[in-house]
């Protein structure tokens, strides 16, 4: 069988709410999930040993492949499957890492599709969903890189909602953010009350409502590095700039625009401004 190649989308949350606190010390959240055009690739070569390569300008901080959410992914969905056909699997990581937006649990999705294609599995094979939840909380609203809205710790996943394209600009000011110490300094404050309710889908009527519901985790991210504000400042200022937010846990944060153009301008003054930060225009859809 040939190599097949799977696209890992950066996930963008476009809100996040924390509903509350489960007894086993999990939070509850809520959250309307976008996909970025920026992505990572992962590559399936078929062959009878499971491994992993790492390439890509952020390969050196992925830590060791062993504990790389790709193959825990395999190993999920082989415990479920039995004899499967899984490889070498080759990846190539663009995208920063603990950045907040979902890049390990992108590429353990891209593994288990890729996986699926190998095996003859269909993506609506619930063995694929039960292995995704097993894999990590957010692997499950990755599989299909669809807009959602998750809810508890990412096993509650809506309907796939048709959202219109949003030109955006993220940028990580090159800090990793760990989401437990982030959730540990939002131990003590509270999450919003308003749930997101219907989901509007042409641009205007949606930016009107991303106004109105937040990401409750940013004052904790800046508690844990001030950077982030910082961030969210440049962002906001930036002409044709209609919203300006941290995605999860931080510390990437984007802003959306009216038009792709503004955003490729907003980044190259971004790019220009801060040398250090990773900056890159996108569609989020």
């Amino acid at each position: 069988m040939t190599a097949l190649t799977d696209k890992a989308r950066a996930k963008i949350n476009l809100t996040l709410r924390v509903v509350g606190r489960r007894a086993d010390g999990y939070h509850e959240l809520e959250s309307l999930v976008a996909f970025a055009g920026l992505a990572d690739t992962l590559t399936l070569e078929p062959g009878p040993q499971l491994s992993l390569e790492m390439t890509g300008r952020n390969a050196d901080m992925c830590g060791p492949a062993a504990d790389n959410l790709v193959l825990k992914a395999a190993a999920r969905l082989r415990e479920r499957v039995g004899a499967l056909q899984a490889g070498r699997f080759v990846l190539e990581k663009n995208l920063p890492v603990a950045a907040g937006i979902g890049g390990g649990s992108a590429d353990a999705a891209a593994a288990l599709r890729l996986l699926a294609r190998a095996n003859n599995i269909a993506l609506d094979d619930g063995r694929l969903a039960t292995a995704a939840l097993a894999t990590g909380a957010d692997v499950p609203v990755c599989l299909q890189q669809r807009g959602r809205i998750m809810r508890g710790v990412g096993e509650l996943l809506s309907a796939p909602i048709s959202l219109p394209p949003l030109p955006a600009v993220l940028v990580n000011p090159g800090v990793a953010l760990a989401t437990r110490d982030v959730f540990t300094a939002f131990a003590a404050g509270k999450g919003s009350e308003k749930p997101l309710g219907a989901v509007p889908t042409t641009y205007d009527a949606l930016i009107g409502f991303l106004g109105q519901h937040g990401n409750d985790l940013t004052q904790a991210a800046i508690k844990c590095n001030a950077v982030v504000a910082q961030v969210l400042d440049a962002l906001a200022a930036q002409p044709g700039a209609r919203l300006a937010r941290m995605s999860g846990s931080g510390a990437t944060c984007f802003a959306l625009f009216g038009a792709s153009g503004e955003a490729g301008a907003a980044a190259q003054r971004l790019k220009a401004e801060n040398k250090a930060w990773w900056v890159a225009a996108t569609t989020l859809s």
